[in-house]
């Protein structure tokens, strides 16, 4: 039997009954037997077959690496070196297909939080319910917006590699691990000193990056002690719009459903695509630098005062300070020590520090007269929103020509270029540490305790928004009654907070002492600690006849607490930035938990191998909506016969909100928003146009001009927490098997099927959804509805807010399949080939909630809006041979669709259409074009990279290099603004590159 257990073990570490080794040297490690462990030792002594029993991922009993039934990834080093990014969750997003983008520099532009994090998303559950750990143990998150953990604090030369459990895990870690468990392993015993350099850029220009990574390790202390310490520094300089072509084309799609065409807005309206070139689309603002003047159509073009303005024409164009991805700093060191103080107890610590700076600068704000933005009075506290209002005719700086034409007040909308572009400034730090004691306990127990602390530092200062108060007083000015020539603010107590009056008319007009009055630089400074505790115990609990019944058993306490202090003036001032209101909070949480490995059969029947794994975990929650929860597990893992085995698990994860979740308030943000009242006119007949009619500022554009269109572009949606909310519940079922046949040595072949249903899903409705149950329900339309309570529209019509808060609503549902193979082989004298693909295939991805019509249930598999796609894979062949490493990769998305819902729209269209064409109508159109931006095809990437390593006297240097996406595949054309539910940004998606395309790089590693 021992004979058999070594054999089997060498073929986990070295093929793998569910690869390790053999799927080592690219991603995925699909597997119940893989190289999990931190360090799996195979010995021979007096004879006796030993295999080395260690901590695994997914579990805190120590076991031989291939005994573990909980499907796993992985990726190590050398995955790593092959990928040539510098950004650890893009590593795993690009190599992992079960990994989707959270936090990105392609995705975080307008973020206002978020901006340069780096984070990643398990199974497209969120980021919230992804659990990352560092070596086993939690860390402190680094946004307020949740406990998002960014990979880039971590440095590069750190990490060992990096494994990650797809299915709930929190009976084992408690809270978060609902899609499952992001485990970065460090430096366990590397010696010698490293330095690695890369550098490299798009072929097309932009996107720079340089990063170097340094780390040395040695032991001492005749092998008591081991130290590892390590650093990097990572420089992205960021792709911004006038790097690419294709980012400077103003486009606003929308499909003329008289026509039947694809239309893009120009200088003339919308026309039909097939009529225009591209250099005809137009999508421009009215607020031009030198102000538009609306009562008579004044507006300064830069060199006089004219009244011919055509926004199409004559607006402003935002699109060259477009920005496609975050250029940002970081700085990320550690140290990490192990000191045997004797036989039978280690001690260990690690530090972790890191800095990281993310810079935007986009264009100078933008305003016009009825822009209102929020104001707390500073002597009730009662809220309100104030806008600058419209300049009076006797306002001294108004121009002849326009006072005699004005009638009682003049309306404006005007780029403040004279105050400076908005500029956001990001500074991070991270500190996490650690420290423990491990030790053996009787024969065959073993101990570890642990605390943790972990603190967050961000400080972002927004510079060159405006004081809506302030330039309310500065617009409003006079003569001073002592000279008659002096002008000032006509308020005296303006005049006492030192008020300078603005002049709006023409470009340069404003002074810079007005624009400096009126100039707010308002901060968010946001703090987040946490406190662990961790205490365990394992080992054999007693003998059946298959083996020994191992088992853990352990204590955990953790408090997070989390601040937020803002400017003040982002309340008082009323100013253009985005409202985040000061709050503060904690949790605590105490936690007992334990597990058992169950040997049930060994070597009878069909039954090579038969084990149960169970585990508990129960949690006590300070949130007062929360009762104990308790989390379970139970796996099985079933070797007929030796290297083909089939796993199976159930487990019961649940999540506790966390402290945004709960208490903040409504927290400003803007997000694209499909609004529902688009087109009604007096007499459409369409869902919900009954109920826009009805209000006001709809119902005075449809007299003003036969119809309402909305001016499309981001609205402010602010998210708000909600302190009723309770925790969330995951069901989870894996259902998989291995085999790694002895017939065809080096084939390896993983299949994993997992279901996954979330029920309480904290999360918000959609903007569409909230505006379809507040205009299209059985629940009529007004102040009544809830869901119209958190809609706002201007006096025009115009969506000036959608509050989206955070609800448990009934139910995520997701189900797919993860496939694996890996062949390895060898040729004479050619050298070693690896071949290897990587495969998810999405079954189902849903959320469903129950409205005022009852159960509402979404489908996004294949939805570019939720970037779910339905396949995703990869594939690899690898040539080894001597000192030479070639490696070509290729990756593959499926098809989209921009929307669900615009497809069917699309259909239900397209049939009203046949049907008149059959019915002889004269309006059928005989050709209709199937909409633009709505299908997109597959997407196709290919990498190419080659190393080469020699010896220079007493060191090891690597040289290497690669191209990324060689056929420079920049993904579909996505228009910004429009009819579209998923717009582009620069006309790209981050789902696609981002813009990034074909990208090469250089590097250098020296070893001694």
């Amino acid at each position: 039997m021992k004979k058999k257990l070594l054999t089997l073990a060498i073929q986990a570490s070295m093929f793998g009954i569910v690869p390790a080794v053999a799927f080592a040297a690219d991603p995925i490690e699909v597997s119940s037997v893989t190289e999990s462990a931190n360090k799996v030792k195979v010995a021979v002594d007096n004879n006796d077959d030993v295999i080395e029993k260690v901590v695994v991922t997914g579990s805190r009993i120590k076991r031989d690496s291939f005994s573990l039934s909980t499907p796993l990834q992985g990726l190590d080093a050398k995955d790593i070196a092959d990928s040539g990014i510098g950004s650890l969750a893009d590593i795993l997003v690009d190599q992992i297909p079960a990994l989707a983008e959270g936090v990105s520099s392609t995705n975080s532009q307008s973020s206002v939080q978020n901006t340069g994090l780096s984070t990643i998303d398990l199974r497209n559950l969120g980021t919230d319910r992804t659990l990352t750990l560092i070596d086993g143990r939690r860390v402190v998150s680094n946004s307020y917006s949740g406990n998002y953990v960014s990979l880039s604090t971590i440095p590069t030369a750190m990490v060992d590699k990096v494994e990650i459990i797809t299915g709930g895990a929190s009976a084992v870690y408690g809270s978060d691990a609902i899609a499952g468990v992001v485990n970065i392993i460090t430096q366990q015993n590397k010696t010698g000193f490293e330095i690695n350099a890369r550098g490299g850029e798009t072929t097309e220009g932009g996107g720079r990056e340089t990063t170097v990574d340094i780390g040395y390790g040695t032991d001492f202390n005749a092998d008591k002690g081991y130290i590892f310490a390590s650093a990097t520094y990572d420089k992205q300089h960021g792709l911004f719009a006038t790097d690419r072509e294709r980012a400077l084309y103003e486009s606003s799609f929308a499909y003329d459903e008289k026509q039947m065409c694809n239309a893009m807005n120009t200088v003339d309206g919308d026309q039909c695509m097939r009529d225009i070139t591209r250099n005809d689309w137009r999508e421009r603002s009215n607020d031009v630098v030198g102000g538009r003047f609306k009562s008579d159509d004044w507006w300064f073009d830069g060199t006089e005062l004219k009244t011919d303005f055509k926004e199409e024409r004559d607006g402003y164009n935002g699109y060259e300070t477009g920005l496609l991805k975050v250029p940002e700093d970081t700085l990320a060191a550690a140290i990490k020590m192990n000191y045997d103080l004797s036989d039978d107890v280690r001690a260990n610590v690690q530090v972790q520090f890191s800095r990281n700076t993310a810079f935007r600068r986009t264009d100078a704000e933008g305003q016009d007269y009825n822009d209102a933005e929020l104001y707390i009075d500073p002597l009730t506290g009662l809220p309100g929103r104030i806008a600058a209002g419209s300049i009076s005719p006797n306002n001294p700086y108004v121009p002849e020509e326009i006072a005699a034409t004005a009638g009682k007040s003049i309306s404006w909308d005007r780029r403040f270029q004279e105050v400076g572009p908005v500029e956001s400034n990001n500074e991070r730090t991270t500190l996490r540490t650690w420290a423990g004691l491990q030790g053996s306990l009787f024969d065959t127990w073993t101990w570890d305790a642990s605390v943790g602390y972990g603190k967050f530092e961000q400080r972002q200062r927004r510079s060159n928004e405006i004081s809506i108060r302030r330039l309310k007083y500065a617009l409003d000015a006079e003569y001073a009654a002592d000279d008659g020539v002096t002008i000032q603010c006509a308020s005296e107590e303006a005049r006492a907070e030192g008020c300078v009056p603005v002049n709006l008319f023409g470009e340069g007009s404003i002074s810079k002492e007005g624009a400096d009055y009126i100039r707010a630089n308002p901060y968010i400074n946001t703090d987040i600690t946490q406190f662990n505790a961790l205490g365990f115990i394992s080992g054999e609990l007693f003998e059946l006849p298959a083996g020994g019944v191992q088992s853990a058993f352990g204590l955990e306490y953790r408090r997070d607490t989390q601040a937020v202090d803002t400017d003040k003036a982002m309340r008082a001032d009323a100013i253009t930035f985005n409202d985040v209101p000061p709050f503060e909070g904690d949790v605590t949480v105490w936690e007992a938990f334990g597990e058992a490995n169950l040997p049930l059969l060994r070597d009878v029947g069909f039954a090579h191998r038969l084990d149960l794994d169970v585990s508990l975990r129960l949690a006590d929650y300070s949130q007062k909506n929360i009762d104990l929860m308790s989390s379970y597990r139970t796996g099985v893992l079933w070797e007929p016969i030796a290297n083909y085995a089939l796993r199976a698990n159930y487990s019961r994860s649940q999540r506790a909100p966390n402290i945004t979740e709960l208490i903040s308030p409504p927290r400003g943000d803007y997000d694209s928003i499909r609004d529902i009242c688009d087109g009604v006119t007096a007499t459409s007949t369409d869902a919900g146009h009954d109920s826009c009619r009805l209000d006001p500022g709809i119902a005075a554009a449809i007299a003003t001009s036969g119809k309402f269109e909305d001016e499309g572009g981001s609205k402010y949606s602010p998210n708000a927490g909600n302190e009723n909310l309770t925790e969330e519940t995951a069901d989870t079922y894996t259902l998989g098997f291995t085999m790694a046949p002895a017939f065809l040595e080096g084939f390896n072949l993983a299949v994993d099927y997992y279901d996954i249903s979330v029920t309480d899903a904290i999360g918000s409705l959609s903007n569409e959804d909230i505006l379809g149950e507040c205009y299209n329900s059985s629940n009529p339309y007004g102040p009544e509805n809830e869901y119209c309570q958190v809609i706002s529209r201007d006096t025009e019509g115009q969506i000036t807010q959608v509050i989206q808060q955070e609800l448990n609503l009934n139910d995520i549902v997701t189900r797919g399949v993860d496939i694996a193979m890996a062949y390895e082989w060898e040729l004479d004298g050619y050298g070693e080939f690896s071949l290897k693909t990587n495969w998810t295939h999405v079954l189902e991805f849903s959320s469903s909630y129950y409205g005022a019509d009852g159960l509402v249930e979404d489908d996004y598999v294949g939805e570019l809006d939720s970037g779910i796609f339905e396949d995703r894979g990869t594939i690899s062949l690898t040539w080894n041979n001597d000192d030479w490493r070639v490696r070509w990769s290729t990756k593959y998305k499926s098809a989209m669709v921009d929307s669900h819902d615009r497809v069917e729209e699309w259909n239900v269209l397209k049939a009203e259409n046949q049907a008149k064409l059959n019915d002889g109508d004269a309006s059928a159109v005989a050709n209709p074009e199937t909409p633009a931006f709505l299908f997109y095809g597959s997407y196709i990437t290919h990498d190419f990279s080659v190393s080469y390593t020699m010896d220079v006297s007493d060191a090891e240097l690597r040289l290497y290099g690669g191209v990324r996406n060689i056929f420079d595949n920049q993904g579909p054309w996505i228009a910004d603004t429009g009819d579209l539910v998923e717009t582009g940004n620069g006309n790209y998606s981050s789902a696609y590159g981002g813009g990034v395309g074909r990208y090469a790089y250089l590097g250098a590693e020296l070893k001694f």
